[in-house]
């Protein structure tokens, strides 16, 4: 796998106006045919079809399907940190209680505003070495939430880090049940309520004992 995660890499990166919409008619075409034909049919005689251009045209980009995906993957994952770390940055000062709404409803948005994209990526960033890619992308997050943590008006974290990346973790894991399939109907509707909850309780928890109970007793 390591040998040829170097061939994920694009030919070239598109200077011209012209060049980045020819790229972005590419990316979309290869999401439609991901959808569409599925892995063992997303070949790139296929995509550069559906995006009315050459194979030879596709290639000076591209040295192969595998890093044309990779690009509109790492897409992909660039839209869903720039998301959670514009939100986060929204909530600095606030206290914690009105932390976990945004974030929660963000993260949801954007993992799961295209739900097929969304899964058929998956698919091909579990088969094709994607958890590299992706570990950088949880970095990017976690140090956005550990920022927005930092800047609490009523609670002081200890370890920030920690505490976003126990944040994060309980986004993903039901969000990764959707896009495996094995998430029930029900929880799927309830996802933003049970995780807003789970989240507030969660972020309540680290208010100093006594001025919770104070808060509880006013």
């Amino acid at each position: 796998m390591t040998a040829a995660m170097p061939t994920l890499k694009p030919r070239k990166s598109p200077l011209q106006a012209r060049s980045a919409a020819t790229l972005e008619i590419l990316h979309q075409a290869a999401i439609q045919v991901l959808i569409g034909d599925g892995i063992g049919r997303c070949t790139t005689t296929r995509i550069a079809l559906r995006a009315g251009i050459s194979v030879g045209s596709l290639y000076q980009y591209y040295p192969n399907r595998d890093a044309l995906l990779a690009a509109v993957l790492k897409q992909h994952l660039d839209a869903v940190a720039d998301a959670i770390e514009e939100v986060c940055r929204s909530c600095h000062g606030r206290p914690v209680a009105a932390m976990a709404g945004p974030l929660v409803a963000v993260f949801l948005e954007a993992k799961l505003r295209d739900p097929a994209k969304s899964k058929a990526l998956y698919a091909f960033g579990q088969e094709r070495g994607g958890a590299r890619l992706a570990s950088r992308h949880r970095t990017h997050m976690v140090t956005a939430i550990a920022a927005m943590l930092a800047n609490a008006s009523d609670v002081h974290f200890e370890d920030g880090t920690v505490t976003a990346m126990m944040i994060l973790g309980t986004l993903m894991g039901p969000v990764q049940a959707v896009l495996e399939g094995h998430a029930p109907p029900a929880l799927v509707e309830r996802l933003e309520q049970e995780l807003t909850m789970l989240l507030s309780s969660y972020l309540e928890a680290h208010r100093p004992q006594h001025v919770a109970a104070h808060k509880r007793g006013s």
